[in-house]
């Protein structure tokens, strides 16, 4: 896949607008009722990069960037600072925070998941892009030590055990994670005399399947 893993400047992400988009077709029938229906069993996101440009530094780094990715033409990661890592937005991840799989026996890998609760109503998001360093990983209530029980795969997001769990037990992670994006333009437009007066570009980001 074309995908350069480097994470877009995290001091120009912040600020950005964007987040989880859904694709749901409505059909309204003859008596008024809806029904309802989607292709995607996972969200897309979106950001607009262009928001969290602040001096002509930053414009620069933002193009040297774009350069460096051909425009669309490759991916990279990015930091949603809306929704980072696995535990909430004020706590510091710890093994115990997401669920991601029952041992049997026989798994060795787990792909990493967060879960995201509403009421009786839940979803579960594949992470695939892992912060290195920040993975942490556990069975029932023992934390596991990585590079002896285990390895994360930082370009996948699967957790691979140097012995398959055992049966009914429950794997455990905490970590933190980018998002796979990439542009959604092959042009960037700036302008300093706007850029002075306090307008930004338009740099529209969305994320991609990996």
């Amino acid at each position: 896949m074309n995908f350069h893993d480097v994470r877009f400047p995290a001091s120009l992400s912040f600020g950005s607008v964007g987040g989880p988009e859904r694709r749901t077709e409505v059909v309204t029938l003859a008596n008024g009722f809806e029904e309802r229906n989607t292709p995607w069993a996972h969200s897309r996101r979106r950001y607009d990069a262009g928001l969290g440009m602040r001096s002509l530094d930053d414009i620069e780094t933002l193009i040297a960037f774009f350069e460096a990715r051909m425009g669309q033409m490759y991916g990279f990661r990015w930091k949603d600072w809306s929704d980072f890592k696995s535990a909430s937005a004020s706590a510091v991840p710890t093994f115990r925070d997401q669920d991601i799989g029952l041992g049997d026996g026989e798994q060795q890998s787990f792909q990493l998941l967060k879960t995201y609760r509403s009421g009786d109503q839940s979803y579960a998001r594949p992470i695939a892009k892992p912060v290195s360093g920040t993975v942490r990983v556990g069975l029932e209530n023992d934390e596991m030590q990585e590079g002896v029980d285990y390895e994360v795969d930082l370009t996948t997001g699967f957790v691979t055990f140097a012995h398959p769990p055992d049966v009914d037990v429950i794997v455990k992670a905490g970590f933190e994670f980018d998002v796979p994006v990439r542009f959604e333009t092959d042009r960037i437009q700036t302008s300093v005399a706007s850029f002075q007066a306090g307008e930004v570009p338009n740099v529209p980001v969305i994320e991609v399947r990996v």
